[in-house]
């Protein structure tokens, strides 16, 4: 008897939580009825949106964006979502210390990267962050470059057999970063091309089981997805990125254990971000070795997926404009001369560069969107209500490339990042790195990455236009990727 009134008691709990979520979701929903939204189908809302063909996505979203601009929603069965445009809009969101929480879809990366930096939230999410921050700290970084300059000769080497060829430069570019965020980031030489090759085709899959996760409803239901032939795939991919991180911390423990080794880091005190960790760990800090390689899986990906298409796209922009290029490789020579390793303090000085790498940013930001939870009610600036528990996209794709902010939008323009242009326009109107509280915390050590392979590709190659640089079609996943090659002619400079 008493085991079926437990049963009994389970069933109503779980049921009488069941409608109030409901109640709940179908009340916000009427309040965000006012939000405007592209033409709906009845009960199914906009699920189309998602579920026909999912590789026409990131354009169909675009279109959305540019009619509905400054704020629309998308309605389905089981969650609304506000899109927000405007950088006040914006503001309120990133700016705030209450919406620190990401969406659902972010736990779709949970079984590989964990909780950790990306996806935690709340006193997790503060400790990791106060625990990494000294990883980035700037005298950091100038114990970096020398890695960075290393790794791009390695680079140019390479390039040098590609000498008068036409060449998809993500390939290259993407060993560079990754050896790049190992070496800085995790302390760990040269990987072998082999386990470089795993590691990469293992991103690009788990990038394409979240594009059919977000296109599927039934895959957003955890009790459904486990079961599915999909969910296996991932289990055999995650363990190959699993394989690597752990092998990483595994040999950075061992050489941290050595006495020569102890000796050497405390009179160099270079703090790598792994070694951050393990410090952390043996003083007795929240976070073991799961938690350590959260971390690594987070940074691995993020540190090197995200440089790497940047570069890309830097490549592409300058192949495409003769003018620029010939710009950036006076300053370059000007301030580094011709043949000199270059120094933290001359890449400080490159303020031309560096806005054309900001302009790229503008137009191929490596992160197209981000999304939130609102974690209590608020009102917008352009008007409207958002409940708490609604799913906020924030397009930061569009937002770059919106006529009233940016007037002749896809005009490549360094200018718009001079001094008195920057501080004209609203601080949320630029947000390649994301801002507010959760904003990039590798951020420098991107841009310091980008200039350095900069000076050492410009000074060894002129580039050359294969492609137009706007018929770049991108297909949905975790960066900003191109559905094709990003091709450019490499031509070894007299």
């Amino acid at each position: 008897m008493l085991t079926y009134l437990l049963i009994a008691s389970i069933v109503v709990i779980v049921a009488l939580r069941f409608v109030r979520s409901y109640i709940k979701f179908y009340k916000n929903k009427r309040v965000l009825q006012r939000v405007p939204a592209p033409p709906e189908r009845f009960f199914l809302g906009h699920l189309n949106v998602f579920t026909n063909n999912p590789d026409d996505i990131f354009a169909r979203i675009r279109l959305y964006s540019k009619k509905y601009y400054p704020i629309y929603r998308f309605s389905t069965p089981y969650i609304t979502i506000v899109n927000c445009l405007e950088p006040n809009d914006i503001e309120l969101v990133l700016s705030s210390t209450k919406h620190l929480s990401k969406s659902k879809i972010y736990t779709f990366l949970c079984n590989w990267l964990g909780t950790g930096l990306l996806t935690s939230t709340g006193s997790k999410w503060h400790k990791r962050r106060k625990i990494l921050t000294p990883a980035f700290h700037f005298t950091i970084l100038q114990q970096f470059l020398n890695i960075f300059n290393e790794e791009t000769s390695k680079l140019v080497e390479k390039l040098q057999e590609e000498n008068g060829k036409i060449i998809d430069v993500v390939p290259p570019i993407t060993n560079f970063t990754l050896q790049s965020i190992a070496e800085t980031a995790m302390g760990l030489d040269n990987i072998n091309e082999s386990t470089q090759r795993n590691y990469k085709d293992a991103i690009y899959k788990i990038g394409a089981i979240f594009l059919k996760r977000l296109s599927k409803p039934w895959y957003r239901m955890d009790a459904v997805y486990s079961w599915s032939k999909l969910a296996k795939e991932e289990s055999a991919i995650v363990k190959v990125l699993h394989d690597f991180s752990n092998y990483i911390i595994k040999e950075r423990e061992k050489e941290m254990s050595n006495e020569s080794y102890v000796g050497t880091y405390a009179k160099k005190k270079r703090l790598a971000m792994l070694d951050l960790l393990l410090s952390a760990k043996n003083d007795g800090a929240d976070i073991d070795y799961e938690g350590i390689r959260e971390e690594v899986d987070t940074f691995m990906f993020e540190g090197h997926d995200t440089t790497s298409m940047a570069i890309s796209f830097l490549l592409l922009v300058l192949a495409n404009l003769q003018d620029i290029q010939a710009k950036v490789l006076e300053e370059i020579l000007s301030v580094v001369g011709p043949t000199k390793v270059p120094t933290y303090d001359d890449l400080q000085e490159l303020r031309y560069t560096e806005r054309c790498i900001k302009e790229t940013l503008r137009l191929f930001p490596s992160v197209p969107f981000i999304s939130r939870y609102a974690s209590e009610d608020f009102t917008t600036k352009t008007g409207y209500d958002i409940p708490e528990g609604t799913v906020v996209h924030i397009h930061i794709f569009d937002v770059h490339r919106n006529e009233t902010l940016y007037p002749d939008p896809l005009k490549f323009d360094p200018d718009r990042f001079l001094p008195e242009n920057v501080n004209a326009r609203h601080p949320f109107a630029y947000i390649p790195f994301s801002a507010g509280p959760r904003n990039c915390i590798g951020q420098k050590f991107a841009l310091l990455e980008l200039k350095a392979a900069l000076c050492g590709i410009l000074r060894k190659f002129k580039l050359e236009k294969v492609d137009d640089m706007f018929d770049v079609e991108f297909r949905p996943d975790l960066v900003l990727r191109p559905k094709k090659d990003i091709k450019v002619k490499i031509l070894a400079r007299l």
